[in-house]
């Protein structure tokens, strides 16, 4: 049982273990915990680093499936290990600075970018007691945490004299800021039901998937995750035909590998964060006390998921004008995410005699709601479609396009 022990408080009982190893070296506390610390760190590196070895030749293979070709095939077994020659090009590769570029900010700002995206997987939970740190403000920390990738994305644009690169930043500020407005009152929503903004707190008191309770939260989340990533169709912050490449195009070598890198990390803690809030995160069908050894295995799978309905909107949806999709979060996005927040508002109120039955009356509640207001939006999105059918200007259009 010391191993089952040891896995189920992996982050308790590796600091334990290094501090007392440590500690019989005759090192200062201060010393010890600074090498604790750093050790921390690596872990959550290598926990980023395998993210992109395992999901960099899912979505090759994936997305060659439903393209109807083989994808990578070459490098044993199957392509599977397809990241690996990938990650050996881009090492050997040259690094190129332009000629006027800042070069301290040109330096910066790939590692600026890499580090919010490993914090963010201190508080993400994957068992019971399997998390790096139960922050009471948990969710506060990694929406303050990835704000950074803006600051970080800016410093790129601008340290590398490019006017792609400039323009690029322009629309960083503009896109992102316009997705974190509805992605956080879709976060606000959980949060009231579940009282707390621990991580592990939302999981446990999910006596429902979230996901079945709002599922409005839910697809809000998804979207403005893509757009957050820089996934696709949302990728327009490094569109190859507009910008080429955007904010990363005078980067090479090693440093384009730590955004490359940074983006997969971020792709698989939105997936984390999403199978949290909306998913119930490790719980599946009382596995998790049956057998909690199994709920990182349980988390990755809800991860997986997620990231696959990731490539296959990469797979069927092309991209957008950039201020369409502004405009489809400012105008579409926000509103639902407001009249999603009100209601559960409006149901966590609702007064409940027995409280074993309170999750299940107000849940129910707010499933119907939700239900109700995605068919009032898809009336009222007919209504609308079927006007701008009839509009003269678009008819016009039309007729000159045949």
């Amino acid at each position: 049982m010391g191993f089952w022990n040891f896995v189920l408080n992996f982050w308790t009982e590796l600091g334990a273990w290094v501090g007392n190893v440590l500690s019989g070296w005759g090192l200062p506390p201060w010393a010890v915990n600074l090498i604790a610390d750093v050790l921390g760190v690596l872990v959550l590196v290598v926990i980023g680093v395998a993210a992109v070895l395992i999901f960099t030749p899912m979505e090759r293979k994936v997305i060659a499936r439903m393209q109807d070709r083989p994808g990578p095939n070459r490098v044993w077994p199957y392509g599977l290990l397809q990241a690996i020659p990938d990650a050996i090009k881009m090492l050997t590769k040259e690094d190129i600075v332009p000629e006027k570029a800042d070069r301290q900010l040109h330096m910066l700002a790939p590692i600026l970018v890499v580090i919010p995206s490993l914090l963010v997987y201190a508080v993400l939970p994957w068992g019971p007691r399997i998390i790096g740190q139960d922050l009471n403000v948990g969710v506060l920390y990694i929406v303050a945490i990835s704000t950074i990738h803006i600051l970080a994305v800016l410093i790129a644009a601008w340290g590398s004299d490019n006017k792609f690169a400039l323009l690029s930043a322009f629309r960083v500020v503009n896109q992102l800021l316009a997705y974190e407005v509805p992605m956080i009152l879709s976060i606000l929503a959980v949060v009231l039901f579940t009282k707390t903004m621990s991580t592990q707190g939302i999981v446990e008191a999910q006596t429902l998937p979230y996901f079945l309770v709002m599922p409005i939260a839910g697809f809000v989340f998804l979207v403005c995750a893509l757009a957050e990533t820089n996934r696709s169709p949302n990728d327009l912050l490094e569109a190859d035909s507009e910008l080429v490449a955007g904010y990363m195009v005078e980067y090479s070598g090693m440093k384009f590998a730590m955004f490359f890198i940074a983006e997969y990390v971020n792709m698989f803690a939105s997936a984390i964060l999403l199978s949290t809030l909306f998913l119930g995160g490790y719980k599946f069908f009382g596995l998790e006390n049956a057998a909690p050894v199994l709920t990182p295995f349980i988390v990755f799978g809800k991860a997986s998921f997620v990231i696959f309905l990731m490539l296959w909107f990469r797979a069927t949806f092309p991209r957008m004008r950039f201020d369409h999709l502004v405009g489809f979060s400012w105008k579409f996005l926000v509103p639902l995410s407001l009249v999603n927040l009100i209601l559960a508002g409006i149901a966590v109120k609702i007064p409940v005699a027995d409280p074993r039955w309170e999750p299940w009356v107000q849940g129910g509640v707010m499933a119907i709601a939700s239900l109700v207001i995605i068919a009032a939006t898809a009336w009222i999105l007919n209504r609308t479609a079927r006007k701008l059918e009839g509009a003269p200007a678009l008819k016009r259009i039309v007729a000159a396009e045949r």
